[in-house]
């Protein structure tokens, strides 16, 4: 009978204070973690640490309250993220039941699709801007060829402007959730559909008894997920509208943009400082579901 023998394990020496030296494993280990941890010391807190430090004076939460600009930044984050989010997320619900198919169309379809997502957000907000331009823009130009009617001035009317970057926001983001999504649903077993198909279910009975349940939580994930990044989302609102007019477009992403131009770091850091409310109990959730 062959007895199998295990290699020796070599005994680390044991300094003079008790400590136990580093093997070269771990040695190395440490050396190849050390740029990660310095580019996360410079670049993520240490400017959150300042960031915080600036925005620790009270007058300028005081100072910020009464400025009513601050009030409508605060009403237009929440119209954008209860607006934008759920059409968002619906869109790509739906969507992605389409985009599943395996139609050789589709599938070119799906190219061109996932393209706003793609393509970086500087050149197609700016393109959107000059196509809703009320005196040059393509948008106006096509409204009075077909009705002879001159277009809405889009981005003087604030509704309108929000309105906009509302949906610039859904068109640049909607590919990237419509592929999560997609994800979700090609990893339901096809044997339940089948199932469903042999009980005599619907369409929408199969949505609803076999899709729904197995996407729902990565729905409320992706949502969740959403909401985090949305709050930090200044592109579709400060490229397009500029925070305009009169500063009435502005989220509180764009709100420290402003006290940045105005020379008032610290207001600039108190805005930023007063979306946390926002976004903590977010990550807080989200971390809490990953970690089940």
């Amino acid at each position: 009978m062959s007895t199998l023998i295990l290699p020796a394990t070599e005994e680390r020496p044991v300094t003079d204070d008790g400590a136990t030296p580093l093997s070269p494993s771990q040695a190395w280990g440490l050396i190849l973690i050390a740029p990660y941890v310095l580019v996360f010391l410079v670049f993520v807190l240490y400017p959150v640490g300042y960031g915080l430090w600036l925005a620790r004076h009270p007058y300028s939460y005081v100072k910020l309250l009464d400025d009513p600009i601050f009030a409508r930044s605060v009403m237009n984050t929440l119209v954008f993220l209860i607006v934008g989010i759920n059409l968002k997320m619906v869109l790509a619900l739906l969507l992605s039941g389409f985009f599943v198919q395996t139609r050789t169309w589709i599938k070119w379809l799906s190219v061109l699709f996932i393209l706003p997502w793609a393509v970086p957000s500087i050149p197609t907000i700016l393109s959107i801007r000059f196509m809703l331009n009320p005196e040059w823009g393509v948008v106006n130009h096509v409204i009075f060829r077909l009705t002879g009617d001159d277009g809405p001035n889009w981005l003087n009317d604030p509704s309108l402007a929000l309105s906009m970057a509302i949906l610039v926001h859904i068109w640049k983001s909607l590919p990237f959730w419509t592929l999560i999504l997609i994800a979700g649903r090609l990893g339901i077993s096809q044997e339940l559909y089948e199932a469903a198909a042999v009980d005599g279910a619907s369409r929408w009975q199969k949505f609803r008894f076999v899709t729904w349940p197995s996407m729902q939580t990565l729905y409320l994930t992706c949502t969740i997920l959403s909401m985090i990044w949305t709050l930090g989302d200044f592109n579709s609102v400060y490229l397009l509208t500029g925070g305009g007019p009169a500063d009435l477009t502005h989220v509180l992403a764009t709100l420290g943009i402003r006290y940045l131009r105005l020379d008032e770091v610290d207001m600039s850091m108190a805005a930023i400082v007063c979306a946390l409310p926002l976004v903590l109990p977010l990550v807080f959730f989200m971390m809490r579901r990953l970690s089940r």
